[in-house]
């Protein structure tokens, strides 16, 4: 049988209607934005707003911004399509399984665990940092740090506690329930998008105008030392002017990811065909509005030359401190806003990731413990736990710095899947019911494919060699185990 044997679409809707045995149907519309509003608003907003305008765009990030936002939206037109036409868990997985074929969903499936598992033990990894900060630093070094790092005192890491703590957290939230987990998730999502508007509806009488001239970096713009000594130069083609508005989009664009998460929950939705696309693009569209009024307001508060020099990952912060008085309550505020940030990103990657999961072990390619659920809150609670062990693993006792791109890469390649799917489905099946339809079909889709993959180029030579050293042990997997356990291959197992 063929690598590329292809899953019937009347076997994925016979799938997804089977609500005795499936996933429970709780979430609606509300729910599904809420969490792509999790998902996307982390720290990306605070700290990356400021790296785009101190390093390439200027004020004119906001301009950034809107770039990424519509690079974003080809992608997020096509899984908004396929989600409404295939209401399932598993996402890009499932997807390419009935447009590519198993060998292809088999390589997504592997490439969103960089995505979602090592993205989960990333930001647990961060959200201690900014724990650790917000306490005046009062956690002993050794158990607030992996084993392989050693501080400027000589003191050695042992285990990072603080991240194991959330992680267990927030896969305890889980396996109680979806609609439970959206609860929460809620909750930190009004939190967080609280304190942003506060910070733009206090900040917006300390703009000053002068801030924003000129709008665009000038090729003549002098550089910039740090307080570090590094010094900055503007010199470059992508680092000033409109090129560097285009790197500033390449900079703010990896603050929108997450979005794609909303579409593993596909089948845990009460109507997908109408909510899927709302919880997608809805999230979208608000994260992207709140992206450009906080990135006017951070501009104009303080000059873009002060988040290289003295600002850095706490440029917000900072900005506060300096430049808005009396108000040093809200630079805490942040520091919270930041930590619930965290926290929504890891509750909805490990939802994610073990959505995926759930929808490979059913399909034969993993082991079926992963599809296994709860007896009575009807959750993959054995997939809950397994991960908590693998992403566990990697938090406790991994530095972030080892994890950090590679959650990018699994990112953008499904992205890039996920538009030829469209275009391919478009051909094969033109005539199938779509409760939403992309539009400019094909341009939409090639458009995303262009984007992103550009984005995969310009990621740095060791994440690509890790990203393909994992595709391999994946290869090894796939010819070892899956093949010769998929349903789709072997009926009599049904």
């Amino acid at each position: 049988m063929s690598l590329f044997v292809k899953k019937s679409l009347k076997e994925l809707m016979i799938q997804a209607e089977d609500s005795e045995h499936g996933l429970k149907r709780t979430l609606g519309a509300g729910n599904l934005v809420a969490l792509g509003i999790g998902a996307i608003i982390g720290a990306g907003l605070f700290v990356r707003t400021a790296a785009a305008a101190g390093q390439a765009a200027g004020p004119a990030v906001v301009i950034s911004f809107i770039i990424a936002a519509v690079g974003c939206a080809f992608a997020g037109l096509c899984y908004a399509e396929f989600a409404s036409m295939i209401p399932i868990a598993g996402s890009a997985y499932t997807y390419a399984y009935a447009t590519m074929g198993e060998f292809v969903a088999w390589i997504i499936g592997w490439a969103l665990v960089l995505e979602y598992a090592l993205g989960a033990a990333t930001v647990s990894i961060a959200w201690s940092e900014y724990l650790n900060n917000l306490l005046g630093g009062s956690i002993p070094y050794e158990f607030c740090h992996s084993p392989m790092e050693i501080s400027a005192t000589g003191a050695h890491g042992m285990v990072n506690l603080p991240a194991l703590l959330i992680l267990t957290i927030i896969t305890l939230v889980l396996i109680k329930g979806t609609q439970e987990s959206a609860v929460v998730n809620a909750i930190i999502v009004f939190i967080k998008v609280a304190i942003v508007l506060v910070f733009v509806a206090v900040g917006w009488k300390f703009i000053n105008p002068s801030n924003y001239v000129p709008f665009m970096i000038p090729p003549d713009a002098p550089d910039v030392t740090a307080s570090n000594g590094q010094v900055y130069s503007y010199k470059a083609i992508f680092d000033h002017g409109w090129g560097g508005v285009l790197h500033g989009a390449a900079i703010v664009f990896f603050a929108f990811i997450g979005f794609d998460a909303v579409s593993t929950a596909a089948q845990e939705t009460k109507n997908p065909k109408r909510d899927m696309p709302i919880g997608i693009l809805g999230s979208l569209v608000i994260c992207t509005v709140l992206y450009i009024l906080f990135s006017h307001v951070l501009t104009g508060v303080a000059p873009y030359t002060d988040f290289i020099k003295e600002g850095k990952e706490a440029s917000v912060a900072f900005a506060i401190q300096n430049y808005m008085p009396g108000y040093a309550w809200l630079a805490t505020l942040v520091s919270v806003a930041i930590l619930a940030g965290f926290s929504s990103v890891i509750l909805v990657m490990l939802l994610g990731q073990s959505r995926v999961f759930f929808s490979m072990s059913n399909d034969g390619l993993l082991p079926k413990i992963l599809s296994d659920l709860h007896p009575t809150f009807r959750t993959p609670y054995k997939a809950n736990l397994i991960l908590l062990v693998f992403v566990g693993g990697f938090a406790g006792f991994i530095p972030g710095n080892v994890t950090g791109d590679l959650t990018s890469i699994g990112t953008l390649f499904a992205f890039v899947v996920v538009c030829l799917g469209i275009w391919i489905m478009r051909k094969a099946n033109p005539g199938l019911e779509r409760p939403f339809r992309a539009p400019l079909v094909p341009l939409v889709p090639i458009l995303g494919m262009i984007v992103c993959s550009a984005m995969i180029i310009a990621l740095d030579a060791n994440t690509l060699l890790v990203a393909f050293a994992w595709l391999l042990i994946g290869l090894v997997v796939y010819f070892s185990y899956s093949q010769r356990h998929s349903l789709l291959r072997n009926p009599k197992k049904l």
